[in-house]
């Protein structure tokens, strides 16, 4: 059985792979059914929540900062094949025949990938941006934007989801 710090619950369907390499925050909460492999390290904040069906793949390092959400069917890819060029298969091929990509992902604080979008290498999704359901995220997104796909539709309250944050400090702390 997998032993996991305080704070921490994964529940019993959830399979992790390397979290030796994983540093967690707390509380952190992982679904049924989601897959973290860490080959490389990744470290997941305070108050994350790691919905049901994601995964967190491709053996390259992974932050996501605290109040951050991985939503149902999210994936967040480190390493994929790119098929535009020379290389050809997938993981059974050798690597020097396939164009493999590999990059280390960065999801911001009070951040939300929603329902099965998917990230793929080398992306860093900024401070408090919020990536709509069924998006394929190929480059960086800036801060505090909502996004569906790759396309900013609208600035996203930083102001008030700021205030409210101080609100839950200080009820924290009380």
């Amino acid at each position: 059985m997998l032993e996991l710090p305080e704070g921490v619950t994964a529940y019993g369907d959830a399979k992790i792979i390397g979290a030796e390499n994983i540093t967690f925050g707390s509380p952190v909460l992982i679904d049924d059914f989601t897959l973290i492999v860490a080959r490389d390290p990744i470290v997941i904040g305070d108050y994350v929540h790691i919905a049901c069906f994601s995964s967190i793949t491709g053996g390259e390092r992974v932050d996501i900062g605290d109040f951050a959400a991985v939503s149902q069917g999210a994936r967040l890819l480190t390493g994929t094949d790119d098929f535009l060029n020379e290389g050809f298969g997938n993981s059974t091929v050798p690597t020097e025949y396939r164009n493999a990509v590999r990059a280390p992902i960065s999801v911001g604080r009070f951040c939300i990938v929603g329902a099965n979008a998917v990230v793929l290498p080398g992306v860093t999704i900024g401070e408090g941006a919020v990536v709509g359901a069924n998006s394929v995220v190929t480059r960086d997104l800036a801060p505090w934007g909502v996004y569906i796909g790759n396309r900013r539709h609208k600035e996203r309250d930083r102001a008030g989801v700021l205030a409210t944050f101080a609100r839950f400090e200080a009820d924290r702390r009380s």
